[in-house]
C-alpha cells in the first residue's frame, strides 16, 4: 500500500513538474513571438499574459493587444484573447474571442467587428513546424460596422479549413441570415421590400499549396495557391442567384489558368445594383449589358447567365472572345 502510495506521489510531481513547464514555455513563446514581430518592423503590442488552467489545461490569457503588418497593410488591436490547450497535447489548441469590438484596419479602411461566442481552433501536427491539420472558426451573432454604421452581419459564421493530402486543403464556408448593412443597401437603392438577408451564402473548395501551413506562414511567407477547385460558391439573395464553380492551377507570378462556370439568375438586376452603387460607370453600362446578354442568349435562356469562362495567358476569355484581363492570386 505504502508503495502505491509513493507511485501516485511521485505521478503526481512529474504531471506537476510537466504542466509547470508547458505552461511556462506556451507563455514564454506568445512573448518571444511578438518581439520577433517586433524586430521584423511590426507594431507588436502586449500588455500582459497570465497563466492557469492546472491541472489538465494550458491557458494563456492575452491581454491589450494591438497588431499592424506594415506590409500587408492589416492591423487588429483588441483587448483579450484567451488561449488554451490539453496539457498532454499543447498542439490542439482553441482560441476564444473576446465579445468586446475588436478594431480592425485594412487598405480598405477601418472598422469593428463584434462577435458573440468566437472560436478558433487548431490542431496541428506533432514537430517543430507545427503544421496545420485542420482549422475551425465558430461563432454566434456577429457584425462589421464602420462610422456608418453596420457594413455586413449574420446570425452565425462557420470556417473550415482541414488538411486532406500534404499542402492540399479542403474549405468550408458558410454564413446564416448574413445580411449588408443600411449604408450598402442605400449604396445600392435597395427598396424596402428587398430581404434584409441572403437565403444562402455557401462556399465549398479544396486548394493545394505550394508548400503547407505552418509556423512558417506567420514567420517567413505566406503559402501559394498552386491549384484551386472551387466546388460551389453559392449566393443566394431575394430573387438574385449567383453560383460559381472553378478548376484553376495557379504559376508562380499568380496567374490562374482553368475554367470558371458561372450561373447567374436575373443578371440585369444586378447590372442595377451595380450601376447604382458606381462600381458600373454610367458610360459603360450598355457594353457591360451587350455582352452579356450576348452570354445569356448563348446559354438558351436570355434571363440566365450559365457560362463557362477560360483563363489562359493572363486574361479571360468567352469561346475566342477576351473579356478582360485574369486577377493575380497571390497573398500577401
Amino acid at each position: 500500500m505504502r508503495k502505491m502510495v509513493w507511485i501516485v506521489v511521485l505521478a503526481a510531481l512529474a504531471w506537476s513538474g510537466w504542466w509547470f513547464v508547458a505552461s511556462t514555455s506556451l507563455r514564454s513563446g506568445i512573448n518571444v513571438w511578438f518581439d520577433a514581430r517586433k524586430t521584423e518592423g511590426w507594431q507588436a503590442e502586449l500588455g500582459e499574459v497570465v497563466g492557469g488552467g492546472f491541472p489538465l489545461t494550458l491557458q494563456a490569457g492575452l491581454r491589450d493587444i494591438a497588431l499592424a503588418d506594415p506590409d500587408a497593410g492589416v492591423a487588429v488591436q483588441t483587448s483579450r484573447l484567451d488561449i488554451s490547450a490539453p496539457a498532454w497535447w499543447p498542439g490542439d489548441v482553441t482560441v476564444a474571442l473576446d465579445d468586446v469590438p475588436i478594431q480592425l484596419a485594412s487598405p480598405l479602411g477601418r472598422s469593428t467587428l463584434v462577435m458573440q461566442d468566437g472560436v478558433l481552433a487548431l490542431n496541428l501536427h506533432p514537430g517543430t513546424a507545427l503544421e496545420l491539420e485542420t482549422l475551425g472558426w465558430t461563432s454566434g451573432p456577429w457584425q462589421v460596422e464602420d462610422a456608418a454604421g453596420a457594413q455586413v452581419q449574420a446570425d452565425s459564421l462557420t470556417l473550415t479549413m482541414v488538411q486532406s493530402a500534404g499542402p492540399q486543403y479542403d474549405f468550408t464556408a458558410q454564413a446564416n441570415q448574413f445580411a449588408p448593412g443600411d449604408a450598402i443597401r442605400a449604396l445600392l437603392r435597395l427598396p424596402d421590400s428587398f430581404p434584409r438577408a441572403f437565403d444562402s451564402l455557401t462556399l465549398q473548395a479544396a486548394v493545394t499549396f505550394d508548400t503547407p501551413w505552418d509556423r512558417r506562414a506567420l514567420d517567413t511567407a505566406r503559402p501559394q495557391p498552386r491549384r484551386i477547385d472551387l466546388h460551389l460558391a453559392e449566393a443566394r439573395w431575394g430573387d438574385l442567384r449567383l453560383n460559381f464553380a472553378a478548376a484553376l492551377d495557379i504559376d508562380g507570378a499568380g496567374t490562374p489558368t482553368g475554367v470558371v462556370s458561372l450561373q447567374a439568375e436575373n443578371w440585369r438586376t444586378m447590372l442595377d445594383l451595380a450601376e447604382a452603387s458606381g462600381v458600373l460607370p454610367n458610360a459603360l453600362r450598355g457594353q457591360a449589358e451587350g455582352i452579356l446578354q450576348l452570354l445569356a442568349n448563348a446559354s438558351g435562356n436570355p434571363a440566365h447567365l450559365d457560362v463557362e469562362l477560360t483563363l489562359r495567358d493572363g486574361n479571360v476569355y468567352f469561346a475566342f472572345f477576351p473579356i478582360g484581363p485574369a486577377p493575380k492570386l497571390v497573398l500577401r
